[in-house]
């Protein structure tokens, strides 16, 4: 059983999320429900909780005013957020879970199943930073990403990222630096995640950042060298939006 304490200034959001954590999602005990930053880190130092619903946006003060009071981050965190949609990016990014005002079922269901997996301390509060930053960066293009592998957490500028090479239900993130990261995601959620961010898929195996493209040698589908040197090649159903999309944003 999970351990829970519910932040939100609006006693009826307190209520309507103790109740789909009753009917849904019956491994997630409320311990109890607070309004404001100092009940809550009371709360927190009497239960103890496993994982804290904290709205980030109270009437005086925000939910990371509340994490910047804990002297230990200790339990897992899921954001529960009014925000438009702009500023769900920065949780993406960071890979914290958020559920969106309205809450719909199936996410609630989701972001609980995840808590199952016990994260360390460390890391939880290195990307709790993460958010915090991100949410701070004036350009979104200025955000940093976590990048989990085998050895743990990486976080990583999104303009250091040359390319990314799919490869089954794994992405390989190559960096200006050298390194190379392996993760277990598929190159479809990170095109989705950075395709706003001057990111193209050019192939069905790879998405490149196109600041680092250094030059496009034509053909069929013609092929790029990136700033790394690389050659990676444009598949012909991508060769006609890659070049519009370089012009346009004359990157090239």
């Amino acid at each position: 059983m999970l351990r829970s304490i519910i932040v939100d200034d609006e006693q009826k959001s307190c209520e309507n999320l103790k109740i789909l954590l009753e009917d849904f999602c019956t491994n997630v005990e409320v311990m109890q429900m607070v309004n404001s930053v100092t009940d809550a880190i009371a709360a927190i130092q009497k239960h103890k909780p496993d994982v804290i619903f904290l709205d980030i946006q109270m009437q005086k003060e925000t939910g990371f005013d509340l994490l910047k009071r804990v002297s230990e981050i200790n339990f897992e965190i899921v954001f529960v957020t009014a925000y438009a949609e702009y500023a769900i990016e920065a949780f993406k990014f960071s890979a914290i879970d958020y559920l969106l005002k309205p809450i719909d079922i199936n996410d609630l269901k989701a972001a609980v199943e995840k808590l199952g997996k016990k994260t360390a301390d460390k890391l939880i509060s290195q990307k709790v930073d993460l958010l915090m930053q991100n949410f701070k960066a004036e350009n979104p293009e200025n955000y940093r990403l976590a990048i989990s592998d085998a050895d743990g957490i990486t976080f990583v500028s999104i303009n250091e990222i040359v390319y990314c090479e799919g490869s089954s239900n794994y992405t390989n993130f190559y960096l200006k630096n050298g390194k190379k990261f392996i993760v277990a995601k598929t190159l479809k959620e990170y095109e989705e995640l950075l395709s706003n961010y001057n990111f193209f898929r050019i192939h069905n195996s790879h998405l490149i950042n196109l600041k680092e493209v250094k030059k496009y040698f034509r053909g069929d589908g013609g092929y790029v060298q990136m700033s790394n040197d690389e050659k990676l090649d444009v598949s012909k159903r991508k060769k006609e939006s890659f070049l519009k999309k370089i012009s346009n944003n004359n990157l090239l």
